[in-house]
């Protein structure tokens, strides 16, 4: 059986990717969790990820780190990770490969946190082009291929991919326009989704560095997690 590394779950958006697809594919993991030190997490990570980042992947012997990695090797063994169509799944992973390696501005101004509620102190032009950029991929993807989810019927990879934002943008109040909306309420509903965000709301654990940067931001209207 799979094992899979991952932080916590209130705030590690690259760790939600592979769980969350591998949990609506039915893919079976062995979860292992980590709480995130303030400061550098290198050398606690390093006994199980050579990057000393998660998430991780442990597969009898063999170790996969990084997010897109970590897919491309599910996709190699399990089908369902990317559409079938070659033009959808060209399509798929070009709009993953755009998250994963941009949206510099989007990670920085609004950090994941799935338990607060944040209004931005302010929205410049290079967050706004970031959060359109995505608006417009979501809209394309669904317009394209059918909805409800951004390749057609079934979640898929770049479902996962893009699973983060829609997090960010339940706690800053962003993508609010009709076609991102119905997207976000469909995700949202996700078992998967609903039992990572459960989890999160759960965690004790807080991190100065993370929590600086949430109140950093804009200002909290809510913080629904739990307290120890």
């Amino acid at each position: 059986m799979y094992t899979l590394h991952i932080g916590n779950k209130n705030y590690s958006s690259w760790s939600l990717r592979p769980w969350v697809l591998m949990r609506v594919l039915g893919i079976a993991f062995a979860e292992r969790q980590h709480q995130f030190p303030t400061g550098s997490a290198f050398e606690l990570f390093r006994p199980f990820s050579p990057n000393g980042l998660v998430p991780a992947l442990h597969d009898d012997g063999a170790v996969v780190w990084d997010s897109l990695a970590i897919v491309e090797y599910l996709a190699e063994r399990h089908d369902g990770v990317w559409a079938t169509d070659a033009v959808v799944r060209a399509w798929s992973r070009s709009a993953s490969a755009e998250m994963h390696s941009g949206f510099a501005v989007l990670r920085q101004r609004c950090t994941m946190s799935v338990g607060l509620r944040i209004t931005l102190n302010d929205v410049p032009p290079a967050l706004q082009k970031d959060i359109g950029r995505v608006g417009e991929l979501w809209n394309e993807g669904i317009a394209r291929f059918g909805g409800p989810f951004l390749a057609g019927k079934a979640f898929t990879a770049v479902d996962a991919f893009y699973a983060p934002v829609v997090f960010r943008a339940q706690t800053y109040g962003i993508l609010a326009d009709k076609g991102s909306a119905g997207y976000l309420a469909h995700m949202l509903a996700l078992p998967a989704m609903r039992d990572w965000y459960e989890a999160g709301l759960k965690e004790t654990w807080r991190e100065e560095d993370h929590e600086a940067e949430a109140k950093a931001t804009g200002t909290w209207t809510a913080d629904l997690r739990a307290t120890a």
